[in-house]
């Protein structure tokens, strides 16, 4: 993340939380285990609860003393996304943090401000003061299910080789076990976003 970077151009560039979740193309992941990629989506959406009371408060105090606005970059192609972003939008709703979606594709100028191991990962949610300023960024995975992502990347620097794509594939297998084991990857994104949020309000007291 570049330092001192200004975003104030984007805000209102992209569509809201329920315009992206009604915009979604239906498609199916194999791989990913997802079925209906829309109706995944929604369901995580829907019936997302919160576990931990103190979290929850913790969001919801962020309304009296946070001026903060949230730009996520995402696509409805990506798994996880179906994953992660329901989330997100609970956790800034009750934050009462503005957000808003920017497609990916259409705003690739700002998606590559944020590359992930210098790829285009999603989502990711940029925390921007309301003049703009960049002051904290989350993405794309909880950081145990983007270990399996950096083991895979580790141990397979060939594109070209034989097993590449069967590596590939296996690993998103396992990157969607993950998602569908529990809750857990919530929990975690909860964590690391409430830490992120924290070093935000520190750094600006």
């Amino acid at each position: 993340m570049k330092e001192m970077l200004n975003l104030k151009h984007k805000i209102g560039q992209g569509i809201t939380p329920r315009e992206f979740m009604k915009g979604m193309k239906v498609r199916v992941m194999e791989l990913s285990g997802i079925a209906n990629t829309k109706e995944q989506l929604i369901y995580n959406y829907d019936n997302f609860v919160w576990t931990d009371t103190e979290d929850q408060a913790f969001f919801r105090s962020l309304s009296d003393h946070v001026d903060l606005y949230c730009l996520l970059l995402a696509t409805d192609w990506c798994p996880d996304v179906i994953w992660n972003v329901p989330v997100l939008f609970r956790l800034m709703e009750q934050a009462q943090i503005s957000t808003e979606v920017l497609i990916m594709d259409d705003h690739l100028d700002t998606m590559d401000l944020f590359l992930t191991d210098g790829a285009r990962a999603q989502p990711i949610a940029v925390f921007l003061k309301t003049s703009g300023e960049v002051v904290g960024k989350w993405g794309a995975r909880p950081s145990y299910i983007q270990s399996v992502m950096d083991r895979f990347k580790a141990y397979n620097r060939d594109k070209q080789a034989a097993d590449y794509q069967e590596n590939l594939n296996e690993t998103y297998r396992q990157i969607g076990s993950l998602y569908q084991d529990g809750t857990k990857y919530q929990r975690v994104m909860i964590q690391e976003l409430k830490a992120l949020l924290v070093s935000i309000i520190h750094e600006r007291q």
